[in-house]
């Protein structure tokens, strides 16, 4: 069997093949070759008969021989061919995103922190060693564990910039040019027969009105229009009449609870709410000194109209009905007789949130705020009383960042965003004082997770500013979780409560736990044995201060 090796024809026995003009001999042209220039056609023998070659496969012989072969392929097959290295692609870059997240890479990933280097002359050999005693490094963790040398860099940078320095309170006169519409609401007097800072105030409506019809808390949020729709229909009934005018009473927290978001708040409010003495405002979290009386809503969504203050007294109504009932009853008259209700108020965010002062206090010190948020509490009520309830600040982070995470968390993540969160908090400390980084609002909101939150010794040496220590009760998580009827009779003690039986006792102390962490973020495990000596060493300074001020080494948390 013969072919033609310039046609790749198969030739019969007999045939001599001279339509290919290249088969007469090297000085054949192929631009002037009638044949290669498309011309006529080639006939294709098969079993002794002639067919077109046009209905199977049309030959061109004008490009050069090189790419022949390239240009023979059929466009499926091209298509095929790159959508094939398409996929190929997309998996390569699927494994080193995935392997870079969970340390599998057997090379570094372009993705990791590359900033960081690691020099093991710098590894702390008891942290580590107390990293082995709680947990097994698997293979996945080794890149993370080499982080630890070059992130205690920064840790030793920040612990270096740390200064306590005693803030300036504000005078009594400049609060006011602040918030003159707040002071002319709230008298600097209140009644002598209640706890709680009360007060009488003229009400202009009719039986007719909606007393509740601009307030921001129903406006905004429905679940609370429940509560307000119950007011209304018992708000004529409670209005003190007195020579043609009717009077409503009005009244302020007698205490606060005011952080830390994550640390127990929530179970603390559920026990104290059940005490037949205490009453809370209608919603447990208002977030008025904070956030809503600046027209913030979620943080997210930026500002909205700011929440005048007496939105924020609407919240106290049903307490102060119920004081009022007490106050016009016969009994009450007697002027030895006190009135043992008293109100509180759980907002977690009371403590440290002063993001929103930037935006409205523009006579800063060297990027600290002028005034914070006791600075306005205690203008009202220099007699307030506050319950904090704090937890292992390493902790605490990781709960946070499991609570509010929306997407893809793992300790892997976890240990990445405090990396990230410690290096932007360093930059700050550089040019920054401790004070003016804590509350810096650009600072915590480029931070992935709130380290700025566990710093709990500069926010309550801020509050020992305008509050005496006597007026500041500080409770442990741990001590609460481990011995609930110890802590609850602390807080009793210090609230003045009157004894109970045993039976509302049991009900208080013996109730389940609240705000527990939830299944799902359960199955996540603890954090990166290497991010918690990381954060173990970042807040140690801080615990050692907090322990200081509270003379208590409790609060150094060495053993959780």
């Amino acid at each position: 069997m013969r072919y033609c090796i310039n046609c790749c024809i198969h030739l019969l026995p007999n045939d001599l093949h001279r339509q290919c003009f290249r088969c007469r001999g090297p000085n054949h042209n192929n631009q002037k070759c009638p044949v290669c220039k498309g011309e006529n056609k080639i006939p294709l023998y098969t079993d002794s008969k002639q067919m077109k070659l046009l209905a199977v496969l049309e030959v061109r012989t004008d490009h050069s021989e090189s790419w022949n072969g390239f240009f023979c392929l059929r466009k499926g097959k091209l298509c095929s061919l790159i959508f094939g290295l398409i996929i190929m692609t997309l998996v390569m870059a699927s494994y080193i995103l995935t392997g870079a997240k969970h340390g599998l890479l057997l090379i570094s990933s372009p993705f990791h922190y590359g900033a960081f280097t690691s020099n093991p002359s710098l590894m702390d050999n008891e942290s580590l060693s107390d990293m082995k005693d709680h947990y097994q490094p698997s293979k996945m963790n080794i890149s993370y564990v080499k982080d630890y040398p070059s992130i205690k860099l920064i840790i030793d940078t920040i612990t270096s910039k740390i200064e306590f320095i005693t803030r300036q309170r504000p005078d009594l006169e400049e609060l006011r040019k602040q918030e003159p519409h707040m002071f002319s609401v709230i008298p600097n007097k209140f009644l002598p027969n209640s706890k709680n800072p009360c007060w009488y105030e003229e009400y202009r409506g009719n039986t007719t009105t909606d007393p509740y019809a601009t307030n921001s808390y129903a406006l905004y949020s429905k679940r609370f229009r429940t509560i307000f729709d119950y007011l209304r229909k018992v708000f004529w009934n409670h209005l003190y009449h007195y020579k043609d005018k009717h009077y409503r009473l009005r009244c302020l927290p007698h205490f606060y609870i005011i952080g830390q978001p994550k640390c127990g708040t929530t179970d603390l409010y559920d026990r104290l709410r059940l005490h037949p003495d205490v009453r809370f405002s209608a919603i447990k979290e208002p977030h008025w000194w904070t956030r809503k009386r600046f027209g913030i809503i979620r943080l997210r969504d930026g500002f909205h109209d700011r929440y005048p203050v007496e939105d924020y007294l609407d919240l106290f109504d049903l307490a102060a009905h119920q004081i009022q009932g007490v106050l016009q009853s016969e009994v009450a008259k007697e002027r030895s007789k006190m009135n043992n209700i008293i109100i509180g108020e759980a907002s977690a965010s009371t403590m440290w949130d002063n993001n929103a002062w930037i935006f409205f206090y523009d006579n800063s010190t060297e990027g600290e705020p002028p005034f914070l948020i006791q600075d306005f509490i205690h203008a009202f009520q220099p007699n307030a009383k506050l319950i904090v309830m704090l937890r292992d600040p390493v902790e605490r982070l990781y709960s946070d960042y499991l609570y509010f995470a929306s997407a893809n968390k793992s300790a892997e993540d976890f240990h990445e965003k405090v990396a990230e969160s410690l290096q932007l908090f360093e930059n700050c400390m550089l040019d920054y004082s401790l004070r003016a980084c804590v509350y810096n609002n650009t600072l915590n909101n480029a931070m992935p997770v709130r380290l700025q939150v566990g710093l709990y010794v500069v926010y309550l040496l801020d509050w020992l500013t305008v509050f005496d220590k006597d007026q500041i009760l500080v409770l442990r998580l741990e001590d609460h979780a481990s011995n609930v009827k110890y802590t609850m009779h602390m807080v009793f003690r210090f609230l003045d409560l009157g004894p109970l039986s045993e039976k509302q006792e049991a009900l208080i102390t013996k109730s389940p736990a609240s705000n527990t962490r939830r299944p799902e973020d359960r199955s996540l495990g603890p954090m990166l044995p290497t991010t918690k000596a990381i954060l173990r060493d970042f807040y140690r300074p801080f615990n050692t201060k907090l322990a200081q001020v509270l003379f208590d080494d409790a609060f150094l948390w060495k053993r959780t």
